[in-house]
């Protein structure tokens, strides 16, 4: 099986840290040239160092339609679009105000939607058969306490996913939804640090015993964007140790 990404130009979102920064990685490890955005110049120009010649950082708030559709413009190709960059806000629902219900839809939805379209025109302008990667969660096939807003917007971007992938195939595209459980990215880790009942109910929720890796998720990104995944589109690849099959 081709698990290469030789020759390969590919874009991460939110590449800074956590889950886009292993991908990030794990892609150029792969063979793609990667293009990282973030906001953080910093974040960005560390993890240049680390990957090398292959990698070229892009400070870029995805949230700015004009910013992310001029980035994504600007590029020679694209091969592989990983749509990563997203956020949550834990809260119950009664209490959800309408600036987290705004930030959270303005970014895990309406953002991400932007920056597929994107995406997908480069792709049909370069008549590159591509893959773009939509940065889902488990969260996007179930339902949590105290994460109505950040379920509303997964699931949403499930649905996106299938409707992308159908309107897409005619040029070659596929389009793909990865679904981790909780990982060990910077965010869950302060969550952890501040509650931990709250790791140790996550733990024993996941029958593998354990919470993911960033790299865990990474490889299934390296998958989807992969020729071994030639004919995997519409659907979704659900890294959650058996989270879902509750």
């Amino acid at each position: 099986m081709n698990f290469r990404l030789d020759g390969r130009t590919a874009f991460v979102t939110g590449a800074g840290r956590g889950i886009g920064r292993a991908c990030a990685i794990a892609l150029a490890e792969a063979g793609a040239q990667v293009w990282l955005a973030a906001r953080t110049r910093e974040d960005l120009d560390k993890l240049a160092g680390e990957i090398g010649r292959s990698a070229r950082p892009v400070v870029c708030d995805v949230t700015d339609a004009s910013q992310i559709r001029k980035a994504i413009g600007a590029l020679p190709e694209l091969d592989v679009f990983v749509n990563n960059a997203g956020t949550n806000i834990p809260e119950p629902f009664v209490e959800v105000s309408d600036d987290h219900l705004d930030a959270l839809l303005n970014l895990n939805v309406r953002a991400a939607f932007i920056a597929a379209q994107a995406a997908a025109m480069k792709m049909i302008e370069s008549k590159r058969r591509g893959a773009i990667i939509n940065m889902s969660s488990q969260m996007g096939h179930v339902g949590a306490v105290n994460r109505s807003v950040y379920c509303l917007t997964k699931h949403a971007l499930e649905g996106l996913t299938k409707a992308m992938a159908l309107e897409l195939a005619p040029h070659g595209i596929r389009v793909v939804s990865v679904a981790p459980t909780f990982v060990e990215t910077p965010m869950y880790q302060k969550m952890k640090a501040a509650k931990p009942e709250f790791a140790q109910w996550v733990e024993s929720r996941i029958p593998l015993g354990s919470t993911g890796k960033p790299e865990d998720v990474a490889a299934a990104v390296v998958f989807a964007a992969s020729p071994a995944a030639a004919l995997v589109t519409g659907t979704s690849l659900v890294v959650d140790g058996g989270w879902t099959a509750q």
